[in-house]
């Protein structure tokens, strides 16, 4: 019986420390071909590269394993394994991370890692982003791998529903064991942002961008209470952005007759 091809991506780059786990962890599942940027790509969402050139080259920095890396970005990296790497050949599953930080609550929207992840689901293949809630410089991620190999297994056992793409995050490594997993939502919180202005040594303005991550929602069933109660947090996301409980609501109220 051949092994699961599995596609690994990411969004901190091929050289990552959270790849190499992720890769590793992987191997033990199936085959594995990893597409990755070349360079960081965090916060760059599902951005797809349209008007400049993509690059793409072979790297054998992982032992045994498949693997290149691209000038484009994390979407853009699976679309690249899928057309053109994998050469016809389907992934039984796709995973990405693992990131550098956490990709909770709202910041699923701006994660190039979930972006991947749900690029995977576009094409209708089970897909992972996994991240670790840590962005320290030396970040500890000993207590996940395990974790990140259960995970997996079970979707590539048990499958998820088709256009679904699995976020998992981590807690950092505490001085407790992971208490174990939380189906979540994800939780209601937001970046309040600031824009600090600043000037360059030629005298022309620029901004740095700030702020801090407020969390309005007081559930015990979100992804931010599990991480802070140090569970693991999965919350199955979809590409589908309808707001489908506002169609009647806007077909009922709304005075079409006098627009």
């Amino acid at each position: 019986m051949s092994k699961p091809l599995i596609l690994v991506s990411n969004d901190d780059g091929i050289t990552s420390k959270g790849i190499r786990i992720l890769v590793s962890a992987m191997k033990k599942l199936g085959e594995v071909v990893v597409v990755a940027p070349d360079s960081p790509q965090s916060g760059m969402g599902h951005a797809i590269t349209i008007g400049e050139t993509l690059r793409l080259s072979s790297e054998d920095i992982f032992e045994d394993v498949q693997a290149y890396k691209s000038s484009g970005t994390p979407a853009d990296c699976v679309k690249l394994a899928k057309h053109h790497v994998l050469k016809g050949r389907t992934p039984d599953l796709v995973v990405s991370g693992i990131n550098h930080g956490s990709n909770t609550s709202i910041s699923v929207l701006y994660s190039g890692t979930m972006s991947a992840a749900i690029e995977g689901a576009l094409e209708g293949l089970p897909s992972i982003g996994f991240s670790l809630c840590d962005y320290s410089s030396n970040a500890d991620f000993s207590h996940v791998e395990e974790w990140v190999e259960k995970i997996a297994l079970q979707v590539l056992k048990n499958g998820i529903a088709k256009g679904i793409a699995l976020n998992v995050n981590f807690p950092p490594k505490r001085n407790e064991d992971i208490k174990g997993i939380k189906i979540c939502r994800q939780a209601e919180a937001k970046w309040q942002e600031e824009f600090d202005e600043r000037l360059d040594p030629n005298g022309r303005n620029y901004f740095w961008m700030a702020g801090n991550f407020v969390n309005f929602d007081k559930g015990e069933d979100n992804d931010e209470w599990a991480i802070a109660n140090n569970y693991i947090s999965i919350v199955p996301c979809q590409y589908d952005l309808t707001a489908h409980h506002a169609i009647s609501q806007i077909n009922k109220d709304w005075d079409w007759d006098n627009l």
